[in-house]
Formats: structure tokens, C-alpha cells, sequence
């Protein structure tokens, strides 16, 4: 018996409060009978778990895979702690570095930059087409271009106004020690000696969190980054699904690399998901890998987020059946 249902000095009131009582323990009840509900969850976890690996089996390369559900923290790993050359992906710090500055007052988004023949290096579809010391730009069309086409200049140019090792000061007070901007694009004598922008599945997915929960940013700053980062582009992530879904992503291209990390915005249901492969024999695989994986792992959540607690998915148009 529950306290508090039998009081001997008021005996009128033991009525009433055996009635509250047996209230209470059957909500009790019916509350215990909905937990099995995970259990379903887990299931599809374990089907997507399956999925993945027989793409990992079939691609000739070394996979590494972080999935994380934002909403229950449940996630998947595979080869997770491994450590990948970023390539493209590593921008992805540089942007959310900048964002900090601009918060932090160091930087404006507005702030002017005049294109310069210096700046320039390949790879760079816009700023190689502009007028050295004629076009003017912001800081913020420099990212526009950074995060739509990858352009390497506009890259290079940001990381001297951040400051590369503001980058790396971030990314420590976070507890990311295996995430490093460690050059410039295109330097390839720096890629040489091993200094190669790095980072592994479990960090990326986890910095992507961060940002998310608001552990970098304030409120308008996290929304304005995610923005930038959901820029249409050529991707693997999004190849695949729905073209009205929003994904905050950047891609990763190197010889015998692909890579590509972000946000998938389910609504009701978003996700993080960082995929990187290396020693691929033939890197359209890789690529075709990375987009597998995406859309296996979207339909899974595409369905959690119309779903029932019961596995029921309830879609615009559904009868009563």
C-alpha cells in the first residue's frame, strides 16, 4: 500500500484516498506498458547495423561510420576512433571557428576583403574568376563559397583572418585532440611532410553535436552556421534523398579519399552522420558508399519521425486502415 492511503484518526477519508491510491498504481501501470516501444527502435538499429556493414565488406577501402540520433542520443559506430584525412570536411571547423569569432566581437561577417593574385590557388571555381585588387568581398561571401563550391582560396583566406591555431584552441576545449587543422589547402609540400588536416568519425559527429546543442554557439549564431552549412552543393550525403530536405554538410575529396559529415534535419527526428573512407581502389565507390549509407539511415529515420510509439507511421493521406 502506497503511503499515506490509511490514516486511523480519519476514517472518513479512507475512501477517497484508496481511490487516489489505485488511481495512481494503474497510471503507474499503464505508463510501464509503453517501454517496450525501444525495444522496437532497437531492432531497426540493428537492421541499419547490418545494412552498413555489408556495404563495408563490399567496398574495397577502409570505412569508418558515427551516426547519432539527436533526439534519444542512441548511436551507431563503426571503426568510429579511426583517423581519416579531412580534405574539403575540415572546413567544417574553420566555419564554426569563424561564428565563434563573430560572437566573440574579434570578427564581423561584413567585414571587406579585396580579392588578391597572392590568394589565389587551384581549386578555386570563384575566386579564380574574380579581379585581383578590383573584386570586393565580405567574410561572409568568403564562407558562402568556401561551404557551396569548396573554393580553396576563399578557404585559405579565412583561416589567416581566424588564425589557425584559434581553430585547434576550439577544437582542444572540446576534447577533440585528434581533430587538427594542420595547413592550408593546397599545400601540398606540407601534405607531404604529414602535416594533413585530420580528424575521426566519433570527433566530427561529436563537434556537429556540440554545435547543435548550443555548447559552441549562442542561439542565433548556431542557427546562421547551420544555414551556411545547409547551402546547396554537390554532396554525397544528400545525393540520394529527398531534394526539399534540409542537410548541413561538407564534403571531402583526395586521392583515394572521400569523406563527407553533417546534419540531417528530419523534422521531429534530426540526425548526425560522418562517413570517411580512405585506400579506395576507385573513389566513385567510395562516393556511392557514403550515399548508401546516407539513405539507409534516412529511411530509418524518416520513419522514427512519423512513427507511433507502437511502429505505426502515419503519413499525409493515411485511411483509416
Amino acid at each position: 500500500m502506497l503511503p499515506g492511503c490509511y490514516n486511523p484518526c480519519r476514517q472518513e477519508t479512507r475512501p477517497v484516498k484508496l481511490l487516489f491510491c489505485c488511481a495512481l498504481l494503474l497510471a503507474t501501470s499503464l505508463a510501464q506498458t509503453a517501454a517496450p516501444a525501444s525495444g522496437k527502435q532497437k531492432v531497426l538499429w540493428q537492421k541499419l547495423e547490418i545494412l552498413i556493414q555489408d556495404v563495408d565488406q563490399r567496398l574495397d577501402g577502409v570505412m569508418g561510420v558515427a551516426i547519432e540520433d539527436l533526439t534519444t542520443g542512441d548511436h551507431f559506430f563503426l571503426h568510429e576512433d579511426e583517423v581519416f584525412a579531412q580534405a574539403s570536411s575540415i572546413k567544417i571547423t574553420v566555419l564554426a571557428n569563424l561564428y565563434l569569432q563573430v560572437q566573440q566581437g574579434k570578427l564581423k561577417l561584413t567585414d571587406p576583403y579585396t580579392v588578391q593574385s597572392s590568394d589565389l590557388v587551384p581549386d578555386s571555381d570563384i575566386m579564380g574568376g574574380l579581379t585581383p585588387g578590383v573584386t570586393r568581398l565580405t567574410v561572409r561571401d568568403l564562407a558562402t563559397m568556401m561551404v557551396a563550391v569548396s573554393d580553396n582560396s576563399a578557404t585559405n583566406v579565412l583561416i589567416d583572418r581566424v588564425g589557425m591555431p584559434n581553430v585547434n584552441v576550439m577544437l582542444d576545449s572540446l576534447s577533440l585532440t585528434h581533430t587538427r587543422l594542420r595547413r592550408k589547402m593546397m599545400d601540398l609540400e606540407a601534405a607531404q611532410q604529414g602535416r594533413e588536416n585530420i580528424s575521426t568519425p566519433r570527433e566530427m559527429m561529436t563537434l556537429l553535436d556540440a554545435i547543435y546543442h548550443g555548447k559552441v554557439l549562442d542561439k542565433k549564431s548556431t542557427a546562421d552556421f547551420f544555414t551556411m552549412l545547409s547551402t546547396n552543393k554537390d554532396s554525397f550525403i544528400p545525393r540520394e534523398l529527398p531534394a526539399d530536405l534540409k542537410v548541413a554538410n561538407k564534403p571531402g575529396e583526395l586521392e583515394a579519399v572521400r569523406n563527407d559529415s553533417g546534419i540531417v534535419f528530419v523534422e521531429g527526428r534530426p540526425y548526425v552522420i560522418c562517413v570517411m573512407t580512405s585506400f579506395l581502389r576507385n573513389e566513385r565507390d567510395g562516393e556511392e558508399a557514403i550515399s548508401k549509407i546516407s539513405l539507409d539511415v534516412w529511411r530509418m529515420f524518416d520513419r522514427l519521425s512519423r512513427a507511433t510509439e507502437y511502429g505505426r507511421v502515419v503519413s499525409p493521406g493515411n485511411g483509416a486502415r
